[in-house]
Formats: C-alpha cells, structure tokens, sequence
C-alpha cells in the first residue's frame, strides 16, 4: 500500500531531478544566475517533501496532504489547455510604405546631392532631426562608443561582400520554360534551401502591401516599384545567441552582417535557380529591397510581428534574418500561423520596451496605424543609437524571452505559453527572476580580441 511519505519522496525527487536537469542546460548556456535559481528551488522543494517524510506526525499530516495538492493542482493549473485574449487576423495597411523614409535610405543621402536636396524638400520636418545623427560617429565607426577592432573589420567585410552579391539579385530567365510539377518544385525549393543554411522556409501570394512604393537605395532611388510577380518566398537564418547575448556590443553586428550575407547567399541561388527554369525571379536582400521582408514572412506562416517592430518566429524568437525571392513561378501556399499567444506574450511583456537604451519601442498598446493595430518603434531614436553605439545595439532581441536558445527547456516554456494564459503571465515574472528584468551583457569572446 502506498504510503504518505512514499508520495513525498516521488515529489521531492521528481522536482529535484527536473530542476537539475534545468541548471544543467541553463549551466550549458552560460546563465550562471538561472542555474543557481534552478538547484535552490529543487534543493527546496525536496527538502519539504523530504521534512515531511521524517518528521511524520499526525499533527502535520494536515500538512503533509495540503503540500501534496499544492503540488499536484498548481501544475495542472498551468498545464492543461486554457487560451484566450484577442484573436490576430492580417489586416491590410492603407498605404505602401515608401523606401526613402526609412532611416538606412536617409542614412546614405550626401549633404547638398540632388536627392539630399529633393527628399528633404519633400519631408522638411526630418531635416533637423536627420542632420543630428549625422554629428554623431555612425555605424562601424572608429569613434563609436563601442569600437571594438575585429568584430568591426569583419562585419565591414560581411556587408562588402553583401554588397557584391547585388549582381545577381536580378537576370534574364531562360529562353526554354520548363513543364513543372508545382507541388514537387515547391518541395525542391524548400528542402534545398534549408540544406543550403535556411533555417525556416515559406512561401506566400505577393500582395501590393508587402512592396515598398517608392525605391530608396541604389541606382533606380526615387523610382516607382514595379514588381509583378505573383509569389514571394521567404527565407529566414537563425543568428548566434552567444552573440547577440553580448548585445550591443561588437559581435552583435557582426552576426547581424554575416546573417545578412547568409540569407542574401540563399536568396540568389534560388532566384538564379529559378531563373534558369525560365521564370522570372528577384532576389531582395540587404541594400537592395523592393520589398518588406517581416511583412512577407509573417503572410508566408514563418511568425508574427512582435512589439519591436521584428519578426518574431516560435522557435527562435526575434534572433533571425530575413531575405525573399519574388518570382511567377507557380509554387504552393503556405496559410500564415498567426501566432495569438505569441502577440498576448507582447501585450504583457514588454522587456524590450524597458530595456531599449533609446526609448524606442513603446510600452503603449497597440494603435491603428494606416489601417492595421499594431505598435511602431521610433526608429529615428533607434538609430541615433545606432549611430553613438557603432552597432545595431541589439539589446530587444536580446533581452526578448523568445530569444533563448531552441532546446528542450525554452521549447517548454514556449509550449506553456502557447497552451495555457496563466502559464503565459507566470513565464514573463520568472524569466525577470531567473534571467533578470535588465539581463547582463555577455563578455566579448577571448578569441575575437587580435590587439595584445
């Protein structure tokens, strides 16, 4: 017959077994404070269980049963299925977004150039605002704040070769078009580029929304966007958590850089790919956009937009790149997984907005902008920082609790989140605890300092 104290020891040791193996992984990613917060609570909770084993009377069986439910009910409170808040749905903004209204267009405008001139002609209320962060040091600079020299160089190099590969964003298709299966070329597509280094694959219908309206980089700047392609494939890479953890420091743009060569390297193999079957097919990567990568990869099922401004995917959170491919080819749909628990997670969160050292994203609700609710990121104070940092500061993604690393722990908590809005609320209090509200900035590597 079981007896009382059976059911304690079963309890202290499950608990103590599961909150070790939780320091472990925590231990592994180099959170020290989580490892420590996950044994004191094993070691705890055994120790009651293992008190009420010992100490077994009948003036604590009271006691002992009331630890015993406590146990068994909260778990089931927060484990079995219990979702709701607002439902997501994709609403369709009122107008294009034009390119040359973005910081990195305004960025590379050259004082007294005819298109410095014409565009701030055209929006004379961010000339003032503009001319200040062109005073400050600016990106990869050696005057930043956070020069750093390798970590600089290398990213440096990263967005040359990017620059490199605009050669083959675009090209003629071939004369012969090949009589394809669209099921199984769509497969091909996805399966390839996921052995080429795409860590997510989706493909939507181009909507006119997802194209910008106006070009605001390169040779054809201030032309209208024509682009009449009826499919957008959209490719994302995970960038390194250990890198972006040392936010916003050097290693944080140069894993932003690389992950932008790698996505681009992605896109115009599968556009010159395309390409070659006789269809027509555009690779947009950075620098050469014509249009709105998040917006494609959320209609294409690959996330949601978070309170940043970012893509937020399940499994990886805000730490990915994105680049697509728009092409005619005709390709199988995928249904957009408009994640509800993951924009609840936002509402209620809000760590990104507390942490942003330039008070960018807003701790407010959502708004309708242009027809669509939704929060918008002050991106002029964003990349003033940018410009101070020498980085692209990186402290949203990395402070966001959708950023831990993909394993069995966060795959967990993601799960929780998804399953059950108590377990939600109770994720954001203990990841403050366990990882901190203002989480520590990762130390550079050792082997990324070359100066003695």
């Amino acid at each position: 017959m079981i007896q009382l104290s059976d059911i304690h020891l079963f309890f202290g040791m499950l608990f103590l077994l599961v909150f070790i193996f939780a320091a472990f992984i925590s231990i592994r990613e180099k959170e020290g404070r989580a490892g420590v917060l996950f044994i004191t609570f094993g070691l705890a909770l055994f120790s009651m269980n293992f008190a009420c084993v010992v100490w077994q009377t009948d003036g604590l069986n009271l006691w002992s049963w009331i630890l015993i439910l406590i146990q068994t009910l909260i778990p089931l409170a927060f484990f079995i299925p219990l979702r709701f808040g607002s439902k997501q749905e994709i609403r369709i903004p009122l107008a294009r977004i034009d390119e040359r209204d973005i910081m990195f267009s305004r960025s590379n405008l050259k004082p007294e150039s005819k298109s410095f001139i014409d565009y701030y002609k055209l929006r004379p209320e961010k000339l003032e605002q503009d001319n200040h962060f062109r005073t400050k040091p600016g990106l990869l600079s050696g005057k930043s704040t956070n020069f750093h020299l390798s970590t600089f160089k290398a990213a440096d190099a990263n967005f040359r070769v990017v620059e490199g590969l605009k050669q083959f964003v675009e090209g003629e298709p071939a004369n012969e078009r090949q009589l394809l299966n669209q099921s199984k070329t769509t497969k091909f597509i996805k399966e390839w580029s996921r052995t080429i280094g795409a860590d997510g694959v989706g493909i939507t219908k181009l909507m006119d929304y997802h194209k910008y309206s106006v070009i605001g980089r390169g040779d054809d700047y201030g032309q209208a966007v024509e682009l009449d392609h009826k499919y957008a494939i959209a490719f994302i890479v995970e960038k390194n958590e250990d890198f972006v953890g040392t936010a916003p420091l050097g290693p944080v743009v140069m894993e932003s850089s690389d992950k932008y060569l790698r996505t681009g390297v992605i896109a115009v193999q599968v556009a010159e790919f395309i390409r070659s079957l006789g269809y027509e097919a555009r690779a947009h990567i950075d620098g050469n956009y014509r249009i709105i990568c998040p917006l494609v990869a959320r209609d294409a099922g690959l996330g949601v937009i978070g309170r940043m401004g970012l893509l937020m995917t399940r499994k990886y959170g805000p730490r990915v790149r994105v680049s697509v491919v728009t092409t005619n080819l005709p390709l199988d749909i995928d249904q957009p997984k408009l994640n509800a628990s993951m924009i609840n997670f936002c509402k209620k969160c809000n760590k990104c907005a507390t942490n942003c050292p330039s008070s960018a994203i807003s701790m407010d609700e959502m708004r309708m902008i242009d027809g669509v609710k939704r929060w918008q990121i002050n991106s002029e104070a964003c990349f003033l920082y940018w410009t101070i940092s020498g980085t692209d500061c990186g402290i949203c993604m990395k402070v966001c609790p959708y950023s831990h690393p993909n394993n069995i722990l966060h795959r967990f908590v993601r799960w929780g989140i998804s399953n059950n809005i108590l377990f939600s609320r109770l994720a954001i209090s203990l990841d403050d605890l366990f990882y901190g509200k203002k989480p520590k900035t990762k130390k550079i590597p050792e082997w990324m300092n070359i100066i003695d």
